[in-house]
C-alpha cells in the first residue's frame, strides 16, 4: 500500500496541469480498488458548488460542467460532514441526487471521502460499484489515506505553479478570487503583483509570459554553454586528484547537457510563450519526477544530477536577468513563497505597495518589518497560486488577512474607499505627534519604539516616540559578513543614543538563534527555538558579549541615556553572571577615562520559567520588559513562523493574558519599571489591556505609535480597566477579541484603529 501511495503521489506531483493530475488520481484509484467508477469533485470557492472535475466510469464529457449545489446530493453530504459516507445502496439514501448526464443511475454502492487541506474541504473523492455492497474497512482506510496525501500535494502544487489551474490562469478581470492568509500588517493595498524568489531555487520560479521568445531561447542556450564550460573547468582543475572512474562523473554531466531531447523541450516551452527560467523549471521537474519513479537505485540517483544542473543553468540565466529593483516600473505588491528582509532590501521603499508571503505568520520578521514600515501585508497564504500572479491585479487586505485576485471594479471601488479613509486617519494622527499619551482622566502612559536601523531614528521622532524600548543589535550583525568590531559597534550605538538623547535608549544584547541566524556564525539545531539562543550564546562566547557591552557603555559617554537589556533569561544565575561582566566592563572603561555612568540593566521576560521568577529577578535588575511574541510562542507551544499553526498563535489567548497580568501583580511592590516590547504593545486593543493591567511603558514600531496614542487619548483609565475586567476571565481568544471590539465600538474608538468598511468584507 505504501509503495502504491508513493507512486501515485509522485505521478500527481509531476503533473503539469490540474486536469492531468486529477485524471491520474481517478485512473490509478479505480484500478487499485478494482472499482467501476472513480470520480473527483472539487469545491468552487466562489459558489461552494461541487464540480465534477475528473472521472473514470461516468460520462467524461460532462467533467468540468456538471455540478452539485452545496446542500445537494451525497457528495455535498460528505463535504458538509467532512467525513466518509459509505453506503450499500446510495439510491435509497434521502440525500441521493442524480446528477444528469453522468450515467451514474446504474451504480448502487457509494464511498465518498473528503479531500481536506488545513481544515478546508477542497473536494470529494468517490468510488462506486453497480452491485449493492458496502466497501470494507480496508478499502475505506486506503481512500482516506490517499485523500489526505493528495490534499497537500494538490494545494501545494497549485500554489507553487507546478500545476496550472485553468480557472486561475484564464480568470477574467472581475473574478474576485479570494484567498485567506494571516493578517501581517494592517492596511489595504491595490496594485499589480510582482513575484520574487530567491536565487537559483528552481522550485519557486514562477511562469511568466514573454513576447520575445527568440531572445529567451538564445539566453537559455548561452546559459547551457556556460555550464558546459564550468563543468570542463572543474574537471580540469581536479583531474590530478581524481581517478579515471571519478573523472567520468563529469563526463556524465556533460552527456546530460548535450542531450538534445530535454533542451529541445525547454525551447519548445519557451516558444509556447513561457520565459526561459519558467520553461527550465517545468522540464527539470518533469525529468526529476521521471527518475524518482524508477525502481533502480542508481537511476533514481540521476535525479539529483538533473536537479544540480538545472540550478547551475538557472544561476547563469539569473545573472543576465535585470535586478529586482529594475522590475518595478510602478509601486507594486510583492509576492513570494517566503519573503525575506534581504528581498525587501533590494526594492526601493516607494515601489512597495503591499506584501504577500505564502509562508510565515503574523509575527515573522518580515511581518514585523512590514509593520515598522507601514506596508499592508498578508502572511501564510498557503493556498495562493502565487507563481501565476506576476503582473496580475490584486487587492491585499492586511486587516482581515485576505488577498483578492482579478478584482472587479465594484470590489476595487469599495477598497479604494478604505484606502481614502486610512489617509484621513493618518492626517488625524499627525495632529497628535507632539502631544503626550494621556488618558482622558489624566493617566500618563509612555510610548517608546522598537528599532534596528539608523533610518528608524528620524521616523520614530517624527511620530512622537519618547524613547527606544528595544534596539535590536542583531540587525547590524546580520548585514555584515563578519562580527562587527568593538569600534564599529560603538559608532552604531552612538547614533541611536545621540538621536534620542536625553530620552532613554534600551539596547538589547545580541539575540541570535531561533529564527535569527548570522551567515558567518551558523547555528544548526533540530529545535532552534528551544536551543542555543539569546543570552545562552553570548555567555558561552564572552569575547562577543564583552566587546558588545564595552561598545555600548563607551557609546553612552556624556549622554548617560543607555539601558542594557538581556534576552531569553530562563534563570537567576544567567542574570547574576551577566551583571558581574557588565560591572567589570564599566569599571574598565571608567579607568580608561570615559565619562560614563553605570547603565540601568534589565531583563526580558519571554520564557515561562521567567514568569514564575519575576519577583527574584526584580531584586537583581532595574527594569523588566515582556517580549510578548516569544512569551506567547512558548506558552502556547506554537512556532510563530509556521503557517500550519498560525491560527493558534494569539496573544489574546487567556493563558497569555493571565501570565501578563500575573507579572504585574508579582512585582507590584518591588518599585521596578515594567514595559512590553512585543507586537501586542503596538496593537491598540492590546495596548488598552496592557495599560489597564499596570504596565508603565509600551514599545512598538513607529508606524503603530500614532494609532495607539490616538486610542489611549480618547478613553479613560476607568474605561480601560472595565474592559480588562470583562475579558480577563474569558476562556477563548476569539471571545476576548470580539468583546474588546464591541467595547471599543461602544467607546467610539474603533474608528481610530481601522476604517469602518473593513468589517463588511
Amino acid at each position: 500500500m505504501l509503495s502504491l501511495l508513493r507512486r501515485i503521489t509522485q505521478e500527481v506531483t509531476a503533473a503539469q496541469s490540474l486536469p492531468v493530475a486529477l485524471d491520474i488520481i481517478v485512473r490509478r484509484v479505480r484500478r487499485a480498488m478494482r472499482a467501476e467508477v472513480c470520480s473527483i469533485y472539487l469545491v468552487d470557492p466562489n459558489t461552494n458548488e461541487y464540480i465534477l472535475m475528473a472521472t473514470r466510469g461516468l460520462n467524461a464529457d460532462v467533467a468540468g460542467s456538471a455540478s452539485l449545489k452545496a446542500d445537494e446530493g451525497l457528495v455535498s453530504l460528505v463535504g458538509r460532514r467532512a467525513e466518509p459516507v459509505n453506503l450499500e445502496d446510495a439510491h435509497i439514501h434521502p440525500s441521493f441526487h442524480y446528477l444528469k448526464g453522468t450515467g451514474e443511475e446504474r451504480y448502487r454502492s457509494f464511498l465518498g471521502v473528503p479531500i481536506i487541506h488545513h481544515r478546508q474541504v477542497l473536494g470529494v473523492l468517490v468510488v462506486q460499484h453497480e452491485d449493492k455492497r458496502r466497501f470494507d474497512e480496508g478499502e475505506e482506510a486506503f481512500l482516506i489515506t490517499l485523500s489526505a496525501q493528495l490534499a497537500g500535494v494538490i494545494a501545494h502544487a497549485e500554489a507553487t505553479g507546478a500545476m496550472t489551474s485553468l480557472s486561475v490562469n484564464a480568470a477574467p478581470a472581475g473574478s474576485d478570487f479570494r484567498y485567506k492568509g494571516v493578517a501581517g500588517s494592517s492596511g489595504v493595498a491595490i496594485g499589480r503583483g510582482v513575484v520574487v524568489y530567491p536565487p537559483a531555487d528552481l522550485d519557486v520560479i514562477p511562469d511568466r509570459t514573454v513576447d520575445d521568445c527568440a531572445t529567451e531561447v538564445e539566453e537559455f542556450n548561452q546559459a547551457l554553454d556556460a555550464v558546459r564550460q564550468d563543468i570542463r573547468r572543474a574537471s580540469n582543475r581536479l583531474s590530478q586528484h581524481l581517478s579515471n572512474d571519478e573523472k567520468a562523473l563529469f563526463d556524465v554531466y556533460l552527456k546530460i547537457l548535450d542531450d538534445n531531447a530535454w533542451s529541445k523541450d525547454v525551447e519548445s516551452k519557451i516558444n509556447a510563450g513561457n520565459w526561459a527560467q519558467g520553461a527550465l523549471r517545468q522540464v527539470i521537474q518533469t525529468h526529476i519526477a521521471h527518475f524518482d519513479r524508477m525502481d533502480d537505485p542508481y537511476l533514481r540517483e540521476r535525479a539529483s544530477d538533473i536537479r544540480d544542473l538545472g540550478r547551475r543553468i538557472l544561476s547563469h540565466l539569473q545573472a543576465k536577468a535585470p535586478n529586482l529593483a529594475e522590475r518595478f516600473e510602478e509601486p507594486s505588491i510583492i509576492i513570494g513563497e517566503e519573503l525575506t528582509a534581504s528581498m525587501l532590501g533590494e526594492v526601493p521603499l516607494d515601489k512597495i505597495k503591499g506584501l504577500v508571503s505564502v509562508m510565515g505568520s503574523g509575527n515573522s520578521h518580515v511581518a514585523i518589518l512590514a509593520r515598522a514600515m507601514g506596508i499592508p501585508t498578508v502572511m501564510g497564504a498557503l493556498d495562493l497560486p502565487y507563481a501565476q500572479l506576476d503582473k496580475v491585479n490584486l487587492i491585499v487586505d492586511g486587516y482581515l488577512g485576505q488577498i483578492f485576485t482579478y478584482p472587479s471594479e465594484h470590489l476595487t471601488q469599495n477598497y479604494q474607499q478604505i484606502v481614502d479613509e486610512e489617509r484621513q486617519l493618518e492626517e488625524e494622527y499627525e495632529t497628535l505627534k507632539d502631544l503626550p499619551c494621556v488618558t482622558q482622566d489624566g493617566y500618563r502612559l509612555s510610548l517608546y519604539v522598537n528599532t534596528g536601523l539608523t533610518a528608524d531614528i528620524a521616523r520614530s521622532l517624527d511620530r512622537g516616540a519618547e524613547g527606544i524600548g528595544l534596539y535590536r543589535t542583531e540587525v547590524p550583525f546580520m548585514v555584515r559578513d563578519r562580527f562587527p568590531t568593538e569600534a564599529e559597534q560603538e559608532h552604531i550605538y552612538r547614533q541611536q543614543l545621540e538621536g534620542f538623547a536625553p530620552a532613554p535608549v534600551t539596547v538589547r544584547t545580541l539575540d541570535i538563534g531561533g529564527d535569527k541566524s548570522l551567515p558567518y556564525f551558523p547555528i544548526s539545531e533540530e529545535n532552534p527555538f528551544l536551543g542555543w539562543r539569546g543570552i545562552r550564546v553570548t555567555l558561552d562566547h564572552l569575547e562577543i558579549f564583552m566587546a558588545q557591552i564595552r561598545a555600548m557603555i563607551k557609546a553612552s559617554a556624556g549622554l548617560h541615556n543607555l539601558k542594557i537589556m538581556l534576552p531569553m533569561i530562563s534563570h537567576v544565575a544567567e542574570v547574576e553572571e551577566a551583571l558581574a561582566l557588565i560591572r567589570r566592563a564599566y569599571a574598565e572603561i571608567k579607568e580608561e577615562g570615559y565619562d560614563v555612568k553605570m547603565p540601568q540593566v534589565g531583563v526580558m521576560i519571554e520564557i515561562p520559567a521567567a514568569v514564575y521568577q519575576v519577583k527574584e529577578l526584580a531584586s537583581l535588575v532595574d527594569f523588566m520588559s515582556v517580549g510578548s511574541n516569544d512569551l506567547t510562542q512558548y506558552l502556547l507551544a506554537v512556532d510563530r513562523n509556521n503557517p500550519r499553526v498560525a491560527d493558534l498563535y494569539n496573544c489574546f489567548h487567556p493563558s497569555v493574558l493571565r501570565a501578563l497580568h500575573s507579572i504585574v501583580k508579582q512585582v507590584k511592590n518591588e518599585g521596578i519599571n515594567l514595559s512590553v516590547c512585543g507586537e501586542m504593545a503596538g496593537d491598540p486593543m492590546g495596548a488598552i489591556i496592557l495599560m489597564a493591567m499596570g504596565y508603565d511603558v509600551l514599545s512598538m514600531s513607529s508606524t503603530s505609535l500614532p494609532k495607539v496614542k490616538a486610542v489611549i487619548r480618547n478613553i479613560s483609565m476607568d474605561q480601560a480597566q472595565n474592559m480588562l475586567d470583562q475579558v480577563i476571565h474569558l476562556t477563548h481568544a476569539d471571545a476576548v477579541t470580539q468583546t474588546m471590539t464591541r467595547l471599543m465600538r461602544e467607546a467610539n474608538i474603533e474608528r481610530l484603529v481601522r476604517p469602518a468598511k473593513t468589517t463588511t468584507h
